[in-house]
């Protein structure tokens, strides 16, 4: 594909007018706090613009359609399932964790189960949150190979110089911001495609020939139990993700942190339903392609230039807005969690110096992963991210959250190391063919209860 010049003008406008607003509304963050949670006074729009932004990535859009093209509606999950769990987290989960007035969810294990839970929580969800990077980078490597004719390695080099310019220098206000800009250009170009790719399937004479109702309009074309094991890792996994988390506690106050979380699922749920129309639209027009590329090659194919250049445009930033939203939440728990109460930082340019750098590198691991595993399903990476970061601290955190003190500090503990070990070792060493956080879960709820039975103590009488 090559790309004319009123396609390069709308494109690179699109992404220059994206790192401008992310850069002034950021611009402010002198310090560590300023940095990753934006002075705590941000309003629901920035708050949802900052979870939605984070959410709707390379996975929401490449990877929905990529799905859509070979399973159809069930590619639609991903969307889905994270607005359920940002209801979830608006309902229960907001309020509780905004009034705490802290930065990380380590912090408030902390609490809770005393210092030796930050690095376990801390090291737990960063494995998991990277995966989720590696998903927003395997969208985008073919993407800009395409596009612009780059080998996969310089591919994957635009990709973490993009970062560095989209939250380095604007943190969690920049990204919020340029996350709002973001959403807006997605719903309106997806939307717009979306509408097209229905019309043409809708024409099509053998439609329900060439689509039986299953799988290509049934939730559960890939299975009851793996359908059901994605949303589960879904919920769990964006309970306890630090990306969402951290943009709670950057509200004012948590009503507006519950509100945002709402808001973010009103934006996010909507948004893989032009992807899979889309998807399945491609699986008809070009059955020879790689289904990575079904999303961007609509666009280029079967819309205006206008409309594909700012479409391409606001792809590219969903996946660098994505990966940002991920790494400065990793960057924030290695900066506090490990510089901070490990290292001993106690100069707030160091810690904010850590937390810069670690968005840049884990941004280049990611990178680097994604370009060694061009031929993977992006979602799949996105739902074994939510269930290694939420196996290990998914009922520890809620307990913290809804029964304060009740489990034992040491039982929690145990309990997050060994589950999380549990599960990451069923999926990447023995490669059960179960999901990773079925196992986690359960290793966690049986050391879990053995606490809760072991804390409690029998009433004396006098």
């Amino acid at each position: 594909m090559s790309l004319s010049p009123l396609h390069l003008v709308c494109l690179i406008g699109t992404i220059a007018t994206a790192l401008f607003l992310g850069m002034r509304a950021g611009r402010g963050a002198k310090t560590a706090e300023g940095f990753s949670l934006g002075g705590r006074s941000s309003g629901v729009a920035v708050i949802a613009g900052g979870i939605a932004g984070t959410v709707i990535g390379g996975a929401a859009t490449i990877g929905t359609a990529q799905l859509a093209y070979s399973l159809g509606l069930s590619g639609w999950w991903f969307t889905l399932g994270s607005g359920i769990g940002f209801v979830l987290i608006g309902t229960f989960y907001a309020r509780p964790l905004r009034r705490s007035g802290l930065e990380t969810v380590s912090q408030y294990l902390v609490l809770s189960y005393g210092r030796g839970a930050g690095p376990i929580a801390s090291i737990a969800s960063s494995l998991g949150i990277l995966f989720s990077a590696v998903a927003s980078a395997l969208a985008a490597i073919p993407m800009i190979g395409l596009l612009f004719g780059l080998s996969t390695p310089v591919s994957a080099v635009v990709i973490v110089l993009l970062v560095a310019g989209y939250v380095a220098f604007g943190g969690m206000k920049g990204a919020g911001v340029a996350g709002l800009f973001k959403l807006v250009v997605i719903w309106l170009t997806l939307f717009v495609a979306g509408v097209s790719a229905v019309l043409f399937l809708a024409k099509l004479p053998d439609v329900s020939t060439r689509f039986p109702d299953f799988p290509w309009f049934s939730l559960f074309g890939r299975g009851l139990w793996q359908t059901l094991g994605n949303l589960f890792s879904l919920i769990v996994g964006i309970i306890c993700t630090q990306s969402y988390i951290q943009a709670l506690y950057a509200a004012s106050d948590s009503r507006t942190a519950a509100i945002g979380a709402y808001t973010a699922a009103a934006i996010t749920i909507p948004v893989g339903l032009p992807s899979v129309a889309i998807g399945m639209a491609m699986r008809v027009l070009h059955p020879e392609m790689p289904p990575v590329l079904a999303l961007p090659l609509f666009l280029l194919e079967h819309t205006s230039p206008v409309i594909a250049g700012i479409g391409i445009g606001g792809l590219m930033l969903s996946v660098i807005g994505s990966i940002a939203g991920l790494t400065l939440g990793i960057g924030t728990m290695m900066a506090r969690d490990i510089g901070q109460e490990i290292l001993g930082l106690s100069r707030d340019r160091d810690i904010l110096r850590l937390n810069r750098g670690c968005v840049l590198a884990v941004t280049a691991i990611a990178a680097w992963i994604a370009a060694t595993h061009l031929d993977t399903y992006v979602l799949d990476w996105n739902y074994m991210s939510m269930a290694l970061r939420g196996a290990g601290i998914f009922l520890p955190l809620s307990l913290a959250v809804f029964a304060p003190k009740r489990l034992p500090a040491r039982w929690a503990v145990v309990s997050m190391a060994v589950s999380t070990l549990a599960a990451v070792a069923s999926k990447l060493l023995l490669g059960l063919p179960i999901n990773p956080l079925f196992v986690g879960v359960a290793v966690s709820a049986l050391l879990v209860g053995m606490g809760l039975l072991i804390g409690v103590r029998p009433r004396t009488t006098s």
